[in-house]
């Protein structure tokens, strides 16, 4: 079979490969609808996860089952699936200390295009697929279903990892398509004001859509400033940090208020340190509270997230700005993620 893959570090192309073969707990699926990320450009061109040779990229699909393992029980040959990012080993000791992403050691949840083969293929392997796959309910369209896998986690996990209250004011610092789930997920958890840093007026645009209350632009001086400012000096309940260099964690630990949260779901792909900034911090005793986590992965958190867009409670099919047709097209929409033209959020193939 042909995949799409980090050659190495720099570099990407169309390779020739083996197609998958299923264990007995595992399926083979054919994708549906592919996504790329801003994170297969970090990982390809930054080296943020270290050097990958020949190893097939792409962790947002749909797919359709084509093979299951013999043990497989609740999914079958022809069943169209939503499948997520984080697909962990449901049978290791972190799943019994709640942190599933973590399964077999510090990030390994995240296997497509980290550790294994992604989706990118005319075929690929999902481990565990009765834990890790969620059938796709009919009405929902591929290019919205896409960005279950990965976008939508992503940014519910900053609202849930930020302890959202009814009434909170929010900072979320970068509105690319996971900030502008990160907005959607502060209002469902009932944020009150929700304050946003970007300068696109696509994203803008779409932030307000999702429930934006006001709209900061980081190139009319620095972020901080700005949020103290339209805030009397008091700063906010939370900050969801989306998007940023190191620099940016500096500039959240400014902006939450003492006994603030700071909810980190971005991908660090550069730098050795994240400065938090002394005095702000309170001398270290100001009780802001930094969390930052992988999203949450497996069947069940895609079965409750398909049910909030089945249910007309979000819609993430507002984040896809251009549909390409044909899997040979991937290799464009992912430059679109590396170039981000002023018109893009989130671009998506189908390949039927």
């Amino acid at each position: 079979m042909k995949g799409f893959a980090m050659i190495q570090i720099g570099k990407a192309g169309w390779i020739e490969k083996e197609k998958p073969v299923a264990g007995p707990y595992d399926a083979i699926c054919r994708p549906l609808a592919l996504a790329p990320c801003t994170s297969d450009i970090h990982t390809v061109f930054e080296g943020a996860i270290g050097e990958r040779y020949n190893m097939i990229l792409g962790h947002e699909a749909v797919g359709e089952v084509v093979e299951v393992g013999s043990e497989v029980r609740d999914f079958k040959v022809g069943d169209r699936v939503v499948v997520p990012a984080i697909t962990p080993d449901w049978h290791t000791r972190e799943i019994q200390e709640g942190y599933h992403q973590h399964s077999g050691g510090m990030l390994a949840g995240w296997k497509f295009s980290n550790i294994k083969d992604g989706s990118m293929a005319e075929y690929f392997h999902v481990n565990d697929a009765d834990m890790n796959l969620a059938l796709l309910p009919d009405g929902i369209p591929l290019e919205t279903a896409a960005m279950i896998p990965d976008m939508m986690t992503t940014g519910f996990h900053g609202a849930e990892n930020g302890d959202i209250q009814f009434g909170d004011t929010v900072a979320v610092l970068g509105i690319g398509p996971v900030g502008l789930m990160a907005v959607a997920g502060a209002k469902l958890r009932g944020a009150g004001r929700i304050i946003v840093v970007g300068s696109r007026p696509v994203c803008v645009d779409v932030a307000k859509f999702y429930g934006a209350t006001d709209v900061v632009n980081y190139r009319d001086g620095d972020i901080a400033d700005q949020i103290l400012k339209i805030t009397d000096g008091k700063g906010v309940d939370v900050v969801i940090i989306a998007g940023g260099s190191v620099d940016v964690m500096a500039s959240a630990v400014k902006i939450a208020k003492p006994g603030g949260r700071i909810s980190n779901i971005n991908y660090f792909g550069e730098g050795e340190f994240l400065p938090v900034p002394r005095v702000e911090w309170g001398c270290g005793m100001a009780h802001k509270t930094i969390r930052g986590g992988l999203c949450p992965g497996g069947r069940v958190r895609m079965e409750k997230l398909i049910e909030l867009v089945k249910y007309n409670r979000v819609d993430p099919g507002k984040l896809v700005t251009h549909v390409f047709k044909g899997i040979e097209n991937v290799e464009k929409a992912l430059m679109l993620m590396k170039d981000k033209p002023k018109d893009l959020i989130k671009p998506v193939v189908l390949v039927d």
